[in-house]
């Protein structure tokens, strides 16, 4: 029996209508064997949405992209969401604009990998494969 195949969720918060990072992500997950789920920014797509998607489509790693600012509040939120609705064990990472000083910050309170503009894709993919090491292999 094939090993099933790693599963990824990746969005973006209401509002943050900057995509091309999280296709070129996208793209690249897929060409690594990856499943990727991907939800477009919208107003009816919240983070309790996005976390809510992540439990339908039983993912193994929930990714963001963050654009438009505040990524600290928003991951927050969406640590708190994941813990709320049960998935404490579904790791999140993160990518898109971050101020230096609070990368150790989003770190320490859960968020299981940053990447800044100019990170390597074959970094992303060796990160989420890491991640998903115990619950699937691609």
């Amino acid at each position: 029996m094939a090993a099933e195949k790693i599963r990824v969720l990746l969005a973006k918060p209401p509002l943050d209508l900057h995509s091309r990072g999280i296709l070129v992500v996208a793209t690249t997950l897929r060409d690594a064997g990856m499943e990727v789920v991907y939800l477009e920014a919208s107003p009816k797509v919240g983070l309790r949405e996005i976390v809510q998607a992540a439990v339908q489509e039983d993912v193994d790693i929930i990714g963001m992209s963050i654009l438009s600012g505040s990524p600290g509040i928003i991951l927050t939120k969406l640590l708190k969401i994941r813990d709320e609705i049960g998935l404490k064990d579904v790791p999140i990472i993160a990518g898109g604009i971050f101020p230096e000083e609070e990368i150790e910050e989003l770190k320490s309170i859960g968020i299981a990998g940053i990447f800044r503009p100019g990170t390597p894709t074959q970094s992303i993919v060796d990160v989420v494969r890491s991640l998903a090491g115990g619950r699937k292999q691609s």
